[in-house]
């Protein structure tokens, strides 16, 4: 399985690679303004969106190109990358009450995303912005006490977001949920 990583700035990228090649999958990590053409090269079977410190809002914050959310392939955005999804499918992002960084309890979690994963599920989050929208289509599948909108999916478009980190070893559980 080949796996593209699109990077738009995450401390965090080069782990998500890791991860996904100790699930057995091969990764690439691109920026995340690659051309459509250039991702192609990489026959994908799926796209993820990393996180970054910029704001989807913002004029000038980084987005993939034209065509790649059209991709027939299922895409993971992490952090900015759902919320990037969720901005471009028509829902709101904005700046969160407070920053949220470090541990967090899903209160509650489930969808296709969660598949197979039980019991407690610890989150890292560091992140100032929040869907406070949902996009028409999508649906909320994770939430922590302090972000009702922790994880998105829309099962017909295969894509999927969470807000917090599971690539880090202080998500526990994040390792299934990227399998």
């Amino acid at each position: 399985m080949s796996v593209v990583i699109l990077d738009f700035g995450s401390q965090f990228t080069r782990l998500i690679a890791r991860r996904l090649r100790e699930l057995g999958a091969y990764s690439v990590i691109l920026p995340g303004t690659a051309s459509l053409e250039r991702i192609a090269q990489e026959n994908p079977q799926g796209i993820v969106l990393s996180g970054g410190p910029s704001s989807v809002y913002d004029a000038n914050a980084p987005r993939p190109a034209p065509g790649v959310l059209d991709l027939d392939v299922p895409i993971l955005g992490v952090c900015y990358g759902m919320q990037f999804l969720a901005h471009e499918a028509g829902g709101a992002v904005q700046r969160a009450g407070k920053r949220e960084y470090g541990k967090a309890d899903l209160t509650r979690y489930g969808g296709q995303l969660f598949a197979g994963i039980q019991g407690e599920f610890v989150a890292w989050m560091s992140h100032s912005d929040s869907v406070t929208q949902l996009p028409q289509g999508y649906e909320v599948i994770a939430a922590t006490e302090d972000t009702p909108v922790a994880g998105i999916e829309n099962t017909v478009t295969r894509r999927y977001g969470v807000q917090f980190h599971p690539e880090v070893v202080h998500t526990p559980k994040g390792g299934q949920l990227l399998a």
